[in-house]
Formats: C-alpha cells, sequence, structure tokens
C-alpha cells in the first residue's frame, strides 16, 4: 500500500481582506453576467499509485450556467486563479448594475 495523500483544501484560515458576503446563497438571476462564481477543483488522473493532479479554476455565469472563461494548471497558485477572472472581466460587456464575482475568498462587485 502506497503512503495516504491528504485531500487538497486552499483554505488557509483567515489571510487577507474578509469581504462582506453580499450573495447569501442567492444564485439565481435574471440578469446577464451579473453574478459570476468562481472555485479551484482538483481532478486526479492516472493510476492509483502514481496520482497526478491539475486543478481547474472556471468562472461560472449564475443566468445561464454557461462557463465564461477557465485556466487548467499543474498547480493552484495565484495565477491560474486570476488569470481566468481577468479574462471574463475583460470579454464581459460594460453594464449599468453591480456586478458580482463569488469566489471561496468571498464577494467582489464592480460597477
Amino acid at each position: 500500500f502506497g503512503k495516504k495523500k491528504r485531500k487538497y483544501s486552499s483554505y488557509k484560515g483567515n489571510v487577507g481582506k474578509r469581504f462582506k458576503n453580499r450573495l447569501n446563497r442567492r444564485f439565481n438571476t435574471p440578469i446577464p453576467f451579473q453574478k459570476l462564481v468562481s472555485d479551484t477543483t482538483e481532478l486526479r488522473y492516472g493510476k492509483q499509485s502514481i496520482n497526478e493532479r491539475i486543478y481547474l479554476n472556471p468562472v461560472l455565469d449564475l443566468f445561464s450556467g454557461e462557463i465564461i472563461s477557465y485556466s487548467i494548471s499543474d498547480h493552484p497558485d495565484f495565477n491560474s486563479v486570476f488569470s481566468p477572472i481577468k479574462e471574463a472581466i475583460l470579454k464581459l460587456p460594460k453594464t449599468n448594475f453591480k456586478r458580482f464575482f463569488h469566489s471561496d475568498q468571498g464577494v467582489h462587485y464592480q460597477n
């Protein structure tokens, strides 16, 4: 038997600025591109003894369920998490309403 590996968790306790939870579990919206969510998912593949891992970082529109952008990487680092958020921001249309970006680190919004 191989050595048992710990499950990946990005949680590092209370680190940095905490944002107010403005989404409050309201995961529906009648407005396209108003509420976008992101999270890192660890995916394992390969033989059990050589368990390879990759990390998926999608940005999802809660209006349509569409993935607006994503990254796949070997490590869950800042660039792999931030690059799909930046890509989503650049490709979205301008709006007159507040736009929410929710991640496991909190909710951020912009006009």
